[in-house]
């Protein structure tokens, strides 16, 4: 039986999470989103506010699409500096969309847009305690990790690469450390995948699952891309629940030798 995805006790069948920003049109969004085959959907306050403002309709329209998709709702802190702003944040998420779910994004530097790792585990313990069920995005550093884990985080989303830049898996090593380091940790790779071979690298070391937005939404043809992405996350999963062969230095005949001449043996 195939294992399926758990965030914190919620069962999915699919591995790939899906952002809502940067697509052409709330039309194509839409497409792209029920072609990728995802069962969460990322959104962020700091870019769609559901809510009516001084008379305006504010993301209304966007609200509509998310919610007829009928998926997992996933808010992140998206855009924020401190950890004031973050919690702020995190709560107005949680007020608004209904979930516990945060995804816990802190900038540390705009240079890169890299993930701060102090001010991260200061938020994380506080969203903790006060209920949330946090999905931490942070870099690919162990020892970030162990902290967030040690926390009592059930979710780590470390990068693969700078968000954005669709340079994929630039330190397999790392996400290889914090995967067999915390076998139990529901261990998503978030940011930095370009391309469908990226994500199923990913999954074929045991990842989880990918969170995509930028690879997808600016595709030139972002409903197809979506579809790909799909089918390597599958393909990479498979692979690494099969268990690959063990790589070796030389050549090792495939033709088996019994019942042969024995010339052909020798």
């Amino acid at each position: 039986m195939r294992s399926k995805l758990d965030i914190y006790g919620t069962k999915l069948d699919s591995r790939m999470l899906i952002g809502s920003a940067l697509y052409p049109s709330p039309k194509v969004m839409q497409d792209s989103i029920v072609a990728s085959g995802a069962q969460v959907v990322t959104l962020s306050l700091s870019r769609q506010n559901p809510t009516k403002v001084g008379g305006q309709s504010g993301g209304e329209n966007f609200w509509e699409i998310i919610k007829s998709l009928g998926l997992h709702l996933l808010p992140n802190t998206a855009g924020c500096h401190s950890v004031k702003e973050a919690v702020t944040m995190a709560k107005m998420s949680r007020e608004i969309f209904g979930t516990d779910w945060i995804k816990l994004e802190l900038v540390g530097d705009d240079f890169n847009l890299q993930p701060d790792p102090i001010d991260l585990v200061k938020a994380t313990e506080i969203l903790l305690s006060d209920g949330f069920k946090v999905l931490p995005y942070c870099t690919d550093d162990l020892v970030i990790a162990r902290h967030l884990v040690e926390l009592g985080c059930k979710v780590i989303m470390p990068w693969g690469s700078p968000i954005g830049t669709g340079k994929g898996l630039l330190n397999p090593y790392a996400l290889r450390a914090i995967r067999e380091r915390f076998p139990e940790v529901t261990m998503i790779v978030d940011s930095g995948i370009g391309l469908p071979s990226h994500a199923m690298q990913a999954m074929e070391m045991g990842v989880d699952a990918i969170l995509l937005n930028t690879a997808v939404a600016h595709a030139q043809h972002p409903d197809i891309m979506a579809q790909a992405f799909k089918g390597s996350i599958e393909a990479g999963r498979l692979a690494y629940e099969a268990g690959a062969m063990v790589e070796r230095e030389s050549a090792s005949a495939s033709t088996p030798t019994l019942d042969s001449p024995f010339w052909h043996q020798a």
